[in-house]
């Protein structure tokens, strides 16, 4: 899968939730470069919201002479990736976002998680669990009511992260299922809240950062720990996630800690995806700006235009 930004969540997210019972591998190289080993047997998905994104549009050319099967995923509308759908007759979902009237594709994941499973299904990489995402509508819709504008900041968990994290950037921690969520959520905060925010993941962050918390000296107080846990991660896992919270806490750190709730992988993978896109708008307001508009981004694409 080659998409950039918002246009590769979906592929992270279904990678990080179906990973251990994947038929096929799924790599994501988003760039202007291509494996060496794509071919014919390689079905290479081209993923873009707009369809201008100038990095996968660059690679097309290279996919057509190594005959490399493609598909495309994007919006409707004028693009040159619309005109490359028709002047090779690529196989293409084509999505109208009226459900997403920002148009910013973090905000429109729907459209890539699922209209990308889809894909991923048909080419028999992936098991869709059709029935299984219905039956999870009811028990979102209950969990999406907790979150929103109306729902009181005492009982509304995204808006207690938000004031909690409010002033540090947040180093957001969870491990193998909600992997591709971690991404997502860094993406949305950078992004809706104009802050910086990275992810680690257990259990490899055992392994390097914990001798990386002492130095320099300020960090404590502009950084802080959200750890999100769950009882289907790894008996070890789950072990290691609290060590690493009493860690995070043994050194002066703020460490809060998201406990998940859904009753499978999968009702947790979509459950913290409400949360993090809530969290990521409160957030913006917690720093007082427009969480749609991404002027930096903007101002680079527009220099990297010139000549």
């Amino acid at each position: 899968v080659n998409g950039l930004g918002g246009s590769n969540l979906g592929a992270h997210f279904l990678k990080a939730l179906f990973g251990p019972s994947l038929k096929k591998p799924i790599l994501i190289e988003p760039g202007y470069e291509i494996p060496g080993f794509t071919g014919p047997d390689t079905l290479y998905i081209l993923s873009s919201y707009s369809g201008t994104t100038e990095e996968t549009l660059s690679v097309l050319p290279a996919l057509l002479k190594k005959r490399a099967p493609i598909a495309v995923i994007t919006a409707t509308g004028q693009s040159p990736l619309a005109d490359a759908i028709k002047e090779y007759r690529l196989p293409a979902y084509v999505f109208n976002p009226l459900h997403n009237p920002c148009g910013e594709p973090r905000l429109g994941l729907g459209y890539a998680i699922l209209g990308l499973g889809l894909l991923l299904a048909r080419a028999g990489a992936l098991a869709w669990p059709a029935a299984a995402l219905l039956g999870l509508i009811p028990s979102l819709e209950k969990w999406d009511c907790r979150l929103r504008l109306a729902a009181p900041a005492a009982n509304n968990p995204a808006k207690k992260l938000a004031s909690a994290l409010a002033g540090r950037a947040p180093i957001l921690v969870g491990a193998e299922f909600l992997n591709g969520n971690l991404r997502i959520a860094r993406n949305q905060i950078n992004e809706c809240a104009k802050e910086f925010s990275a992810y680690l993941s257990l259990p490899d962050l055992n392994h390097h950062a914990l001798e990386g918390l002492s130095f320099p000296a300020g960090l404590k107080k502009n950084l802080s720990f959200l750890f999100f846990s769950s009882k289907f991660y790894h008996p070890r896992v789950q072990r290691r996630l609290a060590l690493t919270v009493q860690i995070a806490a043994k050194q002066g750190y703020r460490a809060l800690t998201q406990e998940l709730r859904g009753k499978s992988p999968l009702e947790q993978g979509f459950e913290l995806l409400q949360l993090s896109s809530w969290l990521s708008f409160y957030l913006g307001a917690e720093n007082g700006v427009d969480p749609d508009k991404i002027p930096w981004v903007h101002w680079f694409k527009e220099q990297l235009g010139k000549k």
